[in-house]
């Protein structure tokens, strides 16, 4: 697996914690961490978030990689 691919699976899992903190407890963990939802550094996190669900997108299509080790 890529590194973008990883970092991608990474952000979305983050952002899907998020949306289940907010659907669960009504709490905005990134605008709590970072100064609320209008500060920059949240809406940066958000955006990152979103680009990577974009990019995750294409995982869908991917073939599986198979990955051949060959021992001496």
């Amino acid at each position: 697996m890529k590194m973008l691919d990883k970092l991608s699976l990474i952000l979305v899992i983050i952002g899907a914690l998020n949306w289940g903190s907010i659907g669960i407890f009504n709490f905005d963990v990134v605008a709590w961490l970072f100064g609320g939802q209008g500060a920059v550094i949240s809406r940066i996190v958000y955006t990152l978030v979103a680009l990577a669900g974009v990019w995750c997108i294409s995982l869908l299509f991917k073939e599986n990689e198979v990955v051949e080790h060959h021992h001496d």
